[in-house]
Order: structure tokens, then sequence, then C-alpha cells
């Protein structure tokens, strides 16, 4: 979706996609919308209008990631799919450890989960709510090239501990304040079970949480792990998070500019990072492969966990998913096995 303003006298619009004419329009009015379908890439957008005398005015924007039709914002009420449930609940068996999941579709509501309560060591996953609670302070996405965009590129793209602590101090003069906020907004858009417990190291108990509707879902812990105080969240929250971010790109949910101080700029500047995170073989490990779908996600690791959430897009929909692993031995690869097993069960079946 385009939108603009024309100047005084423009008789028409034209949109061009990395230089090649996808929309031309006849203006009836200065201010216009234009509905255009992008590729599911990043793109160069450059957006003209004609005066009616022959002369031009236009505006690129570079790096522009496509999403298809399917994917744009919408409020669904989660409901379980027996048979995802099912399938879910067969490959978590398979890991030698503990597991938690949780899957749900964007497009429809269909939903599943398995052990999606159980908290896990956060580790990374949680740079994601240190980016949330900064531009929920800041008005409007960091200027491309400044110290706060380069810090927050670091921090998701390449998972960097001291772009976490650095941004943590910004928020709150020390690591453990910018955590106490951070927890804070976690909170206000329903995050019940996590909790960003100081800063990060420069080299690599909670209450009852609050039940949100979720028809038919099994949302709670059948095998918690142990291991001890640290940074901590669960399957659904990451879920959660993920789709807050992708509401808030529409003004929508949580994360609304009224709720929380995120504008939807500030969320669709987020979905463009976690689009270039470099951690791979995780949730994409096997969608990421096909034609024309996206993978937008944070990953986090330490020895004894490894997990990966975000959301999954192609031109028939989009869904969110969480799958979190630990194990007192090392992880390892298996957890990443799993992550992309879930991610192909989800996408096949939303697919139909």
């Amino acid at each position: 979706m385009v939108e603009g303003r024309a100047a005084r006298g423009s008789r028409r619009v034209i949109v061009r996609v990395d230089g090649e004419v996808v929309r031309e329009l006849r203006l009836r009015e200065r201010a216009f919308v234009v509905d255009v379908e992008l590729p599911p890439r990043e793109v160069r957008v450059r957006v003209e209008t004609v005066h009616g005398d022959g002369r031009r005015a236009g505006t690129t924007v570079n790096h522009v990631l496509g999403l298809p039709r399917a994917a744009r914002p919408r409020v669904r009420i989660p409901r379980l799919d027996p048979g995802l449930q099912s399938d879910i609940r067969r490959l978590s068996a398979r890991f030698p450890g503990t597991s938690a999941v949780y899957v749900e579709s964007l497009t429809t509501g269909a939903a599943a989960a398995w052990n999606a309560r159980a908290t896990f060591p956060g580790a990374s996953t949680l740079k994601l709510a240190i980016a949330v609670t900064l531009l929920a302070r800041t008005d409007g996405p960091p200027r491309a090239g400044t110290l706060l965009d380069e810090l927050v590129r670091r921090l998701l793209v390449a998972s960097d501990n001291e772009s976490a602590n650095r941004l943590l101090v910004w928020l709150g003069g020390s690591t453990s304040g910018g955590g106490h906020l951070v927890n804070s907004v976690m909170r206000s858009i329903g995050l019940e079970r996590t909790v960003m417990y100081g800063g990060y190291i420069i080299e690599t108990a909670l209450g009852p949480p609050r039940e949100i509707a979720s028809p038919g879902v099994p949302l709670s812990v059948a095998d918690q792990p142990a291991w001890g105080v640290g940074k901590a969240t669960t399957a659904v929250d990451l879920a959660r998070l993920h789709r807050a971010i992708w509401l808030g790109s529409a003004g929508r949910g949580p994360l609304g500019r009224d709720r929380s101080g995120v504008s939807p700029a500030e969320a669709r500047y987020l979905l463009y990072l976690l689009a270039r995170v470099r951690d791979r073989g995780k949730l994409d490990r096997f969608v990421g492969k096909r034609a024309g779908v996206a993978v937008l996600h944070k990953a986090g690791w330490v020895d004894p966990a490894r997990h990966d959430a975000g959301l999954v897009i192609w031109h028939g929909g989009i869904f969110v998913a969480a799958v979190m692993t630990h194990r007192a031995a090392g992880a390892g690869v298996r957890s990443d096995v799993l992550a992309g097993q879930v991610a192909k069960t989800a996408f096949e079946r939303f697919r139909g």
C-alpha cells in the first residue's frame, strides 16, 4: 500500500518497483492510496506524480521488504487445530530433553501448543524485547546511519551482546534498570512469564500467568526444565511478542500507538530487521528454501538451551511459531532440526 499527497495540478501517479512500472493511476484529488503487490524480497520503490504540463516529481524509498497481501495484519482469536496439535506433540516427543512449542496461523487463528507455558532460559530471544522497549521510548524509527540505528541492527541482525547492554543502559541507566523497563513493557502487552534479568555476558520465581483466551489451545506446563535463575521466557510469550509486532505494523493489537508508544513505522522497522537476521538453519531450515517464503525470526541459545521464534510468510498466509528446547548435556543441532520440522509441518498444514 502506497499513500501520498501530490502537488496541486498533478494528474497521474506512477509506482515503480526496481525501476519497473507496476501501477499508474489518474488522480482525482491530491491525496492518493495505491494498492501495490510487491515481490517477497527487498526492493526499491519509487513514486512519481505527473503534473498537467508534463513535469514530474518523485520520491524513492530503498530497502523495502515486500510481503504478500495475505500477510496484512488482522486480529484472529486462536483456536485449536487437532490435527496440528497431534503433529506438534509427536515432533516434540522426539527431542531428547525438554521442549516447548507454540504455533498459530495469523490468517485463520488455527493453533497448537505443547508445554507452551514452561519457562526456559531466554538467552538472545529477549533482545527483541529490548528493541521493542527502546522504540516505545523514541519518536519514530532510528534514522539510518545513526548510532542508535547501528546498535539496534547489531542487536537483532548479529545478536550482539555489547549492543544489548548499551541499549539497556541507555534505557534505564544500568543493565538492571533497563531490564526493569523491558519487563514493564512486556507485561503491558500480555507477556506474563518473560523476565529480562540484567545484561548479557560479553562473550558469546514467577507468579501464575494471566489467562488469555485461546479456545482449546493447551497453554500449560507439562515439563519444566531445571535451570536456575536468569533471563526467562516461554514459547507462548515469544509467539505473542512476534504477533504483537506484526499487528503493530498496522497500528493494531497491544503495540498500537495509544497503548505502548510503538508506531506502525517502528513495528515495520523491526519486521525489516527480523527478515535480515543471520542465524539460519532453525525455523527456516526447510521452509526457507522454498521460493516465495520469508522467515522473520529471532533465535537465542546458551549451552543447554536453543530456541527460535518468528513469522513465516508466503503468498497464501502467515503464521507465528516458537520452539524452545533444553537439555542439560547440551541442546545441540537437534534443537534446530526440531524448529525446522515444526515450521515445515505448520506450513504444509496451513497451506492446505
